[in-house]
């Protein structure tokens, strides 16, 4: 995987014409360390104490075969009211019409569950008809069955199946290799029916 670009303003091209998929969630979710723990590399996607600091959408190739595309953080972010516009107008000016976005990961903390942000984005996503996983970030720091009860939550109350809700860990890499087997399986081609 390797950084191949970078979009700042709407209406800006991506670098490529490859196929993409989205990962978003709100600010200090834990995004970077995920990214960096799905593609195997540490300081691919810039991890920060600061939540916010992404501000732009960035484009990571994988294998040539596709972007995995991080967008800006969203939430509590100590940034002024100009600047949060700013980014939500970006952010809305990608997934509209986007027809090389096959789907987007949702992050949610795993502590925190469904927040109203998430939920707002989640509508907004459910509106255009773009694919969405969630995955519930930094697992580890429940025990077992505050694992069990945070995922069976997060499915009720957003009303998904099973296969709909995967929790990861970016430090133990519990559920990172079956969110990698998921993205790569967007961009598997489609088999061929027999005549």
């Amino acid at each position: 995987m390797e950084f191949a670009g970078a979009i700042g303003q709407p209406g800006q091209a991506p670098p490529a014409s490859l196929g993409q998929v989205a990962i978003a969630g709100r600010s200090n979710v834990g995004k970077s360390s995920l990214v960096n723990a799905v593609v195997g590399r540490k300081r691919i996607a810039r991890v920060s104490g600061t939540p916010g600091k992404t501000r732009e959408i960035n484009f990571y190739a994988i294998d040539d075969q596709f972007f995995l595309v991080d967008l800006p953080g969203y939430g509590f972010a100590r940034a002024p009211d100009a600047v949060r516009e700013a980014w939500k107008r970006l952010v809305e000016d990608y997934l509209s019409d986007n027809d090389r976005l096959h789907g987007l990961v949702l992050l949610l903390d795993a502590r925190r569950g469904v927040q109203a942000a998430d939920r707002q984005l989640l509508d907004y996503l459910g509106e255009n008809g773009i694919p969405v996983l969630v995955v519930l970030t930094k697992i580890d720091k429940l025990n077992r069955s505050g694992q069990a009860r945070a995922i069976s939550e997060v499915r009720k109350s957003l009303d998904l199946p099973s296969d709909q809700v995967l929790a990861t860990s970016a430090r133990t890499g519990q559920g990172v290799e079956t969110l990698r087997e998921s993205l790569l399986a967007l961009f598997e081609p489609e088999p061929e029916g027999e005549l």
